[in-house]
């Protein structure tokens, strides 16, 4: 079965003045960009017939354009124009002038890490998790707490360019994430100065050492190595959660998944945390749900490529929870991440908690061009089985509960309390579940043999 990632892969090159004009050699450059993206698009692109759009036509419209371009602004416009003509997001020209702060993410991985979690609200950096054991525990940094500066990066810098260079790209919060994490990684054993504003807006510096990153590391592919960590613990009593950076290392992921749903059957609720998680293998998402779904032959969704089609179908486990799943996401939930929560919810199997997601369900890359600038393609189309097309637009929460400052520097989960508060009320804590549903009894050759029981 084919694998499914979201990779996001960016270049460090040079910046190029604004103003300057094309030299002959430039314009070779940008001519050999244009044709690169053309070509990119024509070879990958899903539908064969582009929609109805000629974009052969299109190729010898524009092609005059870029060859008389005096500027890389105008020869990027051109470019734009080209791919604009899709009307389809995950498809960008992203500026080399941003990509100082969005550091190769293949010579990030194996770096350290501080134990900060972040995300952009209402335009400032604000620490959203601190991990327990890690440097920024140990210095006592806390939710809520504004980033101002990590190292010498201004955190309104990166915002600023990175926000510029994504503004109308769904991937905007993702990206800022990843920029601003990127920015307070460093090897090993290192140390990072990170300036701080806490709750009372008092400027708080901290010197924080450079942990070893939490997880296994993980290679597959031609995807660098990462590091990949799964969570499992109850939230509330007699209520499981299960949290997990990436759709990476199945072997071990996939197990421990399965070994905190088996532990909580008869739970009064289920909890699957997937804010910040960018997505990965697609197949995962699959198996995950199969802890949840006891009908066979249910689909979260179908994946459209240029030769071929693939179902998300689902296989039921032996034994499946089926009390009370609440899913949580945010801007920076993408790919494999909103597959399996957007299914949930189109199946009426789980409640959506958080912000709307990433809406970058499909997968894609981010290629060097020529020129020095990125482009962002999709390759393939994913519709979620309501019908919806989750690219561009997301899965819509059930219940809104974004982060905020307020909130965070409580010491409140605004998106957990919710769907915890669902779930005492579905299903109050003196009233558990009184047993777990046993759908398949399985023979030898692993065949069902018929449902046993269903004790609620």
């Amino acid at each position: 079965m084919r694998k499914l990632l979201l990779i996001l892969l960016c270049a460090t090159v040079c910046a190029r003045a604004a103003s300057a004009l094309l030299s002959a050699e430039d314009r070779k450059q940008e001519v050999a960009s244009f044709e690169q993206v053309w070509n990119t698009v024509n070879s990958s692109f899903w539908d064969p017939t582009f929609g109805g759009l000629n974009w052969r036509a299109v190729h010898g419209e524009l092609l005059p354009k870029i060859e008389q371009a005096t500027t890389h602004e105008e020869a990027r416009a051109v470019l734009e124009e080209m791919i604009g003509r899709l009307h389809l997001t995950h498809f960008e020209i992203i500026s080399s002038d941003v990509s100082s702060d969005l550091d190769d993410l293949t010579a990030r991985r194996g770096l350290g890490e501080t134990g900060i979690d972040v995300r952009v609200i209402g335009g400032k950096a604000l620490v959203t998790s601190v991990e327990d054991g890690t440097p920024a525990a140990r210095a006592s940094v806390r939710p809520g707490w504004e980033i101002v500066r990590a190292g010498d990066a201004p955190a309104a810098r990166i915002i600023a360019k990175a926000g510029r260079a994504y503004e109308h790209s769904t991937l905007r919060e993702l990206i800022l994430r990843e920029a601003l994490t990127g920015r307070m990684s460093g090897p090993i054993g290192s140390q990072i100065e990170i300036e701080f504003r806490d709750g009372a807006d008092r400027p708080v510096v901290k010197t924080l050492d450079e942990g070893r990153p939490n997880g296994v590391l993980s290679r597959f592919g031609y995807l660098p190595p990462t590091y990949v960590w799964i969570e499992r613990r109850m939230a509330a009593p007699q209520v499981g959660l299960v949290r997990f950076n990436m759709f990476l290392d199945p072997v071990n992921v996939m197990r421990t998944f399965g070994d905190a749903v088996t532990a909580c059957l008869n739970c009064r609720g289920f909890v699957i945390d997937l804010r910040g998680n960018p997505g990965g293998i697609g197949a995962m998402a699959m198996g995950m749900a199969g802890w949840f779904v006891d009908k066979p032959d249910e689909r979260l969704g179908t994946l459209y490529m240029r030769n071929g089609k693939l179902n998300f179908t689902i296989n039921p486990r032996p034994q499946v929870f089926d009390g009370p799943l609440a899913v949580l996401v945010d801007e920076t939930s993408a790919s494999t991440s909103e597959i399996l929560a957007g299914g949930l919810k189109d199946l009426g199997r789980a409640r959506i908690f958080g912000s709307r997601t990433a809406a970058a369900a499909l997968p894609s890359a981010i290629i060097m061009l020529p020129n020095g600038d990125g482009f962002q393609y999709a390759m393939a189309d994913y519709i979620s089985e309501g019908g919806k097309r989750l690219e561009g637009i997301g899965v819509t929460p059930d219940v809104e509960a974004p982060w905020t400052r307020e909130a965070l520097l409580a010491g409140h989960d605004t998106a957990l309390d919710a769907a915890l508060q669902w779930i005492d009320t579905v299903r109050p804590a003196d009233k558990p579940l009184t047993g777990a549903r046993l759908l398949h009894k399985q023979d030898a050759q692993g065949a069902g043999s018929g449902l046993l029981y269903a004790n609620h």
